[in-house]
């Protein structure tokens, strides 16, 4: 079992980690232009369990060879540089659907989508693996049993922290988004406002990180 003092250690780490803004919140903030709170709450989720994926990853020793491999690093950063990139252009080009989408008229199964869409987002991070893979073994205890199951349970406190402190984010975005929108021609502005925010956080991922 993971001491209490190694989780609670943990738990103020991620919770430092979290609750900076950084391109998690930027990327539920843009989603939350776009398709509102509901919408945000669901790519919470996904995103969210997308990064549990990769602390199993972790868990199970797949997280060190992206640690150690620029190569596998860098193709992993670029699928999910390239996937925001892609959510931004086409929130662009469907920007006049939110007038839509305020009005409740989305397409049956939208938020299987955005929940899908959040958790490639999630498992295509590759900083997030890294400070898995890095951090994670710091707060473990040999002799308190199973590592791996020691490093699930540490994952499943970050997943926790994660989902409260961005579930926050979506919903005061989400709020703001509502009142702009009162007006239905601000809709399309704020669309391809989320639009290019996204583009902007997956170029930003693209040119960032290792150079080793």
């Amino acid at each position: 079992m993971l001491p209490t003092d190694h989780l609670l250690a943990f738990t103020l780490t991620a919770f430092v980690v979290i609750v900076i803004p950084g391109p998690s919140v930027l990327f539920v903030v843009s989603r939350a232009l776009v398709l509102g709170r509901r919408g945000a709450l669901t790519t919470v989720v996904g995103n969210s369990l997308g990064e549990y994926a990769q602390v199993m990853a972790v868990a199970f020793g797949v997280g060190a060879v992206v640690e150690r491999s620029v190569v596998v690093f860098t193709v992993v950063k670029l699928c999910g540089a390239t996937y925001l990139v892609y959510l931004g252009v086409q929130a662009i080009r469907h920007r006049a659907r939110l007038t839509e989408l305020l009005e409740g008229s989305a397409a049956p199964g939208g938020r299987l989508r955005t929940m899908r869409e959040g958790f490639v987002v999630g498992v295509a991070n590759p900083k997030s693996i890294v400070f898995f893979a890095a951090i994670l073994p710091q707060f473990v205890d040999p002799a308190a049993g199973s590592l791996t199951l020691q490093l699930l349970t540490l994952g499943a406190v970050f997943l926790v922290v994660a989902l409260v402190s961005d579930g926050i984010w979506a919903c005061a975005a989400g709020s703001a988004r509502d009142w702009l929108t009162r007006r239905p021609s601000r809709a399309g502005y704020l669309g391809g406002a989320g639009g290019v925010a996204m583009i902007g956080i997956g170029v930003r991922l693209a040119v960032t990180g290792r150079h080793d």
